[in-house]
């Protein structure tokens, strides 16, 4: 392989692995967290199923774990065999599957932000109070899941952008891995 491809598989593959755990990790930190409030004698138990915009991103986040887990196999197992991808078809499965997922990512982060930011901020305009000033360490822990959320998509957007090098590259006489001072 050459070198420029090599970097570009070890990229993907660390970009995988932090994708994989990212996700893992916004996942278990949104649905361990709860918290218990008394309000006159009657306790509130605050967990994520009451925001259904925090039940898909857990589960958008679970399903990107397991795809970057799949793929990351895919990688070393590429790696360790030396093989470049030439397979048109496999190449568009997998620049199809990558952006699928970063798409999904980035709506699920989208739904959750848009209600973390309800709950911190609250509607007075329809009388929607500000959840977060009773459930502040809910919120918090919330918010640093949707912070790693955050950290997975963009990783999943950068891996769906390499995908989409190795797609092309198919189609351009590999042109991209080659470097020729004498065209600029």
């Amino acid at each position: 392989m050459k070198i420029n491809e090599r970097k570009v598989r070890l990229t993907e593959l660390i970009l995988r692995c932090l994708v994989c755990a990212l996700a893992l990790v916004s996942a278990i930190l949104i649905v361990t967290d709860t918290q218990v409030r008394e309000i006159f004698t009657i306790q509130k138990k605050a967990k994520y199923t009451d925001m259904k915009a925090l039940v898909f991103l857990v589960v958008v986040n679970g399903i990107a774990a397991a795809y970057s887990l799949v793929h990351v196999a895919r990688c070393v197992a590429g790696m360790m065999k030396g093989s470049v991808l030439f397979s048109k078809p496999l190449a568009w499965a997998i620049f199809s599957g990558d952006q699928a997922i970063a798409y999904l990512t980035v709506a699920g982060l989208a739904a959750a932000a848009q209600s973390a930011a309800f709950a911190k901020l609250g509607q007075p305009e329809l009388q929607w109070m500000k959840i977060c000033t009773m459930y502040g360490r809910f919120c918090n822990q919330v918010g640093e899941g949707i912070g790693v959320a955050l950290l997975a998509s963009v990783g999943m957007v950068l891996i769906s952008c390499i995908s989409a090098l190795g797609l092309f590259r198919l189609y351009g006489g590999n042109k991209a891995w080659q470097s020729s001072p004498s065209r600029w």
